[in-house]
């Protein structure tokens, strides 16, 4: 059993920056890949990366690469998005979840979510 919780969410203008955190509970953490979605109002839930348990292999949405860097760190518990270059199009709530399969980009695959934390991009 794992259980998120996301935080860092706020509202910044366009081109800013924006760093999520997602703090895990339970002691097989660094056993689950984790991943991070988005989704906004009125549209799906949408991939946006995941980093694998390791940290040796990250997976980007085209959307977000070059601008969002997933980071984990398996000792303390948590795993970050970084977020640089913010366009409004990133205005959604953003989900922490982990995965206990290696390679994981489809929401299906996770077994555990996060409540959730907004980002709002203005223009």
């Amino acid at each position: 059993q794992v259980q998120l919780v996301e935080s860092g969410g706020g509202l910044v203008q366009a081109g800013g920056s924006l760093r999520l955190s997602c703090a895990a509970s339970g002691r097989t953490f660094s056993s689950y890949t984790m991943g991070w979605f988005r989704q906004a109002p009125g549209k799906e839930r949408e991939f946006v990366g995941t980093i694998s348990w390791s940290g040796g292999w990250e997976y980007y949405a085209d959307s977000v690469k070059g601008r969002f860097t997933i980071s984990r760190d398996n000792a303390k518990n948590t795993v970050s998005l970084q977020m640089n270059g913010l366009k409004p199009e990133d205005t959604a709530v953003y989900y922490c979840a982990a995965a206990p399969t290696l390679y994981a980009v489809r929401g299906t695959e996770y077994a555990y979510w996060g409540q959730g934390t907004q980002v709002t991009v203005s223009s």
